[in-house]
């Protein structure tokens, strides 16, 4: 039997903000700091949805609300995506001379107001809003890439995502990527599991061992002309490269579709977090070259090069039997 909690004489939750007084039921689980002779069976659930809203601060979210919260809210954002590309927009240029449109801005709008309304003790960091750290950041936040893959989406191609991760004490916990013009959600939290939306319906995914012939790699289209690539790739006896947009690459491999991604170039740590944390989750990794954790708050949040992997068997020729680094 459920028990739910009384509101009226709630005065204040340990270590959060005062509760107004209010005859409001809400199922226990959604409040902490509260004695057990305060709960009761509640009759009615109409206004629970309204009361989520209006005192976020009193819900004690655990990773698998969060990671709900920010597969909707990715989800939001791609439909916003797909509307904006449908209508028309621009594309100007920023100081990295990376492409920016209006797609992207009102994407990472819609984004940080969600996570400031649910998870207003979280802060969140954003492609484009983040600036070079001053103070040591928090040991809990969100990263944002608001339309990840600006390129595909500006050459109407279907490889760009929405990605929102969170990480904790520098390490990946959980992530959502959303694909929109695919109608495809991938969601991952690391030590639960990862899934696959499409449909409608949420299946669990895992990667794959490697096929007999070897594995599938995968690069970003906007490596091909950088000269450390074949080095990296010759690590492996790899029997087909696919070139790829986006944050896609470790959803590829998560759910068993290839089995390697050597990046080489330059990346951020909002463009890797949410789908790091997905292909960790489905049993792949992701590792610097140098065979260490890829981990998250690093100066200017940049990545150094990496590779990611699905099944332990993805092993490049000079690490003795060891599993091979995977990543992006």
């Amino acid at each position: 039997m459920s028990h739910f909690i009384d509101l009226l004489n709630v005065r204040k939750l340990p270590g959060r903000q005062t509760v107004p007084t209010a005859n409001v039921i809400l199922p226990s689980r959604w409040v902490v700091g509260i004695d057990a002779d305060q709960l009761r069976r509640a009759p009615d659930l109409m206004s629970i949805n309204a009361v989520k809203n209006w005192l976020p601060h009193c819900f004690q979210m655990d990773d698998l609300d969060l990671v709900t919260l920010a597969a909707r809210l990715a989800d939001q954002a791609g439909a916003e995506i797909l509307a904006i590309r449908a209508r028309g927009y621009t594309v100007s240029e920023k100081l990295d001379r990376s492409p920016v449109t209006d797609a992207d801005l009102i994407s990472q709008r819609t984004i940080l107001n969600g996570l400031r309304t649910r998870t207003p003790d979280i802060p969140a960091i954003a492609e484009e809003s983040a600036t070079n750290r001053a103070e040591p950041i928090p040991s809990v936040f969100w990263l944002v890439d608001p339309l990840d893959g600006t390129r595909e989406f500006a050459a109407n191609l279907d490889e760009f995502v929405v990605n929102i991760g969170l990480i904790r004490d520098h390490e990946v916990v959980l992530g959502a990527v959303a694909a929109p013009a695919r109608h495809e959600v991938y969601t991952g939290v690391v030590g639960r599991g990862a899934w696959k939306r499409t449909g409608g319906t949420d299946m669990p995914i895992q990667v794959r061992d490697v096929p007999r012939d070897g594995p599938v790699a995968l690069v970003s289209r906007h490596d091909a002309d950088d000269q450390r690539l074949p080095s990296m790739l010759a690590r492996y006896e790899v029997a087909e490269t696919v070139r790829m947009g986006s944050g896609l690459k470790f959803c590829r491999i998560a759910e068993g579709k290839a089995d390697l991604y050597v990046r080489p170039g330059r990346t951020m740590e909002w463009d890797t977090a949410a789908p790091h944390a997905i292909l960790q989750a489905a049993g792949g990794t992701v590792l610097t070259t140098e065979g260490k954790p890829l981990l998250y708050g690093k100066p200017n949040w940049e990545n150094p090069s990496f590779v990611c992997a699905g099944a332990q068997s993805a092993r490049s020729r000079d690490q003795d039997g060891g599993p091979a680094p995977a990543g992006d």
